[in-house]
């Protein structure tokens, strides 16, 4: 079941959504020692992950990561720790990050992060991303990685670049305890219809998620 939350505007969105992480974190802390957050790239979600490190929150016992990775080198700008680090990381007080070492290749990639998080049993908040096309992470409609049932997977052949990536599979996104997604601007308007409509997307085969979008991404749809 997907859950709908609509705001006015960009701004809107992102802190409403800051906030619902924020909750999510703090509810999974009064019950365990340890929360583990899956993160998104790309730029949508820069403002909200802004608002989010101005919470009041145990960073010590939060650990953060990349929910994908494009194989570019170490500080690539198109990479999404770059992006991660800049908006988010560098800002907080103590951070615990686990990174993908997606410069040695996809295979390898895997490989490594798949044991950096053989740890965690699930992630308590998987805090996603979705494409035009209604990929989500490095999931992407069609492609031979939506199949593949290890933790991390190697991704090849993407529609977008780089062709090669690093992806927390569609089992992992699916076992996660908290699924949020941050859409916004009228660029996703055909897709969240697609959605709404029931379609077999990769964002629609993760399970239950929190969306948080705009009026613009809501147009011409009515919930």
């Amino acid at each position: 079941m997907h859950n709908w939350f609509v705001y006015n505007d960009f701004d809107e969105v992102s802190k409403a959504a800051a906030d619902f992480i924020a909750e999510k974190i703090e509810a999974c802390l009064s019950m365990k020692e340890v929360c583990h957050v899956a993160l998104p790239g790309g730029n949508t979600p820069q403002v909200c992950l802004h608002y989010l490190a101005n919470k009041k929150l145990p960073w010590k016992k939060i650990h953060w990561y990349p929910g994908d990775e494009r194989c570019y080198p170490q500080a690539h700008v198109e990479r999404n720790d770059v992006m991660l680090e800049k908006n988010f990381w560098s800002l907080l007080s103590k951070t615990n990050i686990h990174l993908i070492p997606a410069e040695l290749g996809a295979e390898k990639a895997a490989e490594l992060y798949r044991e950096e998080i053989t740890a965690v049993d699930y992630f308590d908040i998987a805090f996603l991303g979705m494409g035009e096309d209604g990929h989500t992470a490095s999931l992407f409609p069609g492609n031979k990685a939506l199949v593949d049932t290890r933790s991390v997977i190697p991704v090849y052949h993407s529609p977008k670049p780089p062709g090669d990536r690093v992806s927390l599979s569609m089992q992992t996104l699916r076992n996660a305890h908290c699924r949020v997604v941050l859409a916004t601007g009228l660029s996703k308007a055909v897709i969240i219809k697609r959605i709404k409509e029931g379609e077999s997307l990769p964002i629609n085969c993760i399970g239950d998620i929190n969306w948080f979008i705009d009026q613009e991404a809501l147009s011409p749809v009515t919930i």
